[in-house]
C-alpha cells in the first residue's frame, strides 16, 4: 500500500502553522516520517491518504498492517487463456505466487468456460477469472503485479491501445469493478511465452478437462522476466 502524509507544522518562534504533503511512499516509510516529524515536536496533526486518496489515521494504518500479517501479500500473478475454435471454448491457467506469514507461496489453479469468440477474448477472460481467484484466496487492498504474454491484454488493459471490440470492453469493465470492490491496484508486465510456461499448462489442461487446484510452499525465484 502507498500512502502520502499531510500534516500541519509550527515553525519554531512562529504564532502560524501550516499544512504540508508529502509524495506517495510505501506505508512502512510513510509511518518512519510520521515518527520523524513527531520528533520535532512541532507537527499538531498528521493524516495519512492511500492511492484512492481515503484518509486513514495512525492507529488504522497500524492495525492495517497487524492484520495483513496473516494474509497474502506481496502478489505476483501468471494469466493465460487457451482457445478452442470449435466448440467456442477457453481454458483459464493462473499461478499465484504471494507471501503468507513469512511464507512464499504458490497457489495453481484453472478453469474452463464457454462462449467465447476467440483467442484475445480468452486471454481477457483469464484476467477476469483472476480478480475472482483473489477473492476467493483472500487477496484484497494492495498493489497486484500481473504477467502476461498476450500484446494485446497488456497494452488495452493499461490503456495505451483502445478497445472498441464490445466482448473486451466487458471484460475489462468486469475486472475494473472487481477491482475496485478488493482494493486492488493491477500493474501489469508483458513477459514472453516461454516465462509464461506454468499458465499456459493450466489453460491447456483445462481445455482438456483436466483441473487444477493446489497451494504450495514456493522456494525457487519466480519464473520468467518482463519484456516491458
Amino acid at each position: 500500500m502507498q500512502l502520502r502524509l499531510e500534516w500541519q507544522y509550527k515553525p519554531p518562534k512562529s504564532k502560524k502553522s501550516y499544512w504540508m504533503k508529502s509524495e506517495s511512499m510505501p506505508a512502512k516509510e510513510a509511518l518512519l516520517l510520521e515518527e520523524d516529524l513527531t520528533r520535532t515536536g512541532r507537527m499538531i496533526s498528521v493524516d495519512f491518504y492511500d492511492e484512492l486518496d481515503d484518509k486513514w489515521t495512525k492507529k488504522e494504518v497500524l492495525t492495517f498492517f497487524k492484520k495483513m500479517e496473516t494474509e497474502p501479500q506481496d502478489i505476483v500473478a501468471f494469466i493465460d487463456g487457451g482457445y478452442h475454435r470449435e466448440s467456442g471454448t477457453a481454458g483459464l491457467g493462473l499461478s499465484i505466487y504471494y507471501t503468507q506469514n513469512q511464507q512464499r507461496w504458490r497457489y495453481r489453479v484453472n478453469e474452463r468456460i464457454e462462449g467465447i469468440d476467440n483467442n484475445n477474448e480468452a486471454e481477457f477472460a483469464a484476467l477476469a477469472y483472476l480478480f475472482t481467484i483473489c477473492e476467493d484466496v483472500g487477496i484484497h487492498h494492495q498493489s497486484i503485479t500481473i504477467r502476461t504474454d498476450s500484446k494485446t491484454l497488456y497494452h488495452q488493459a493499461n490503456g495505451d491501445w483502445p478497445c472498441y471490440e464490445k466482448e473486451m470492453v466487458q471484460w475489462l469493465d468486469r475486472v475494473e469493478k472487481n477491482s475496485v470492490k478488493l482494493g486492488l491496484r493491477p500493474q501489469y508486465e508483458l513477459i514472453g511465452r516461454q516465462d509464461n510456461k506454468e499458465a499456459d499448462q493450466l489453460a491447456s489442461q483445462a481445455l482438456q478437462s483436466i483441473f487444477i487446484q493446489g497451494k504450495k510452499e514456493q522456494t525457487k525465484n519466480l519464473p520468467g522476466k518482463k519484456v516491458f
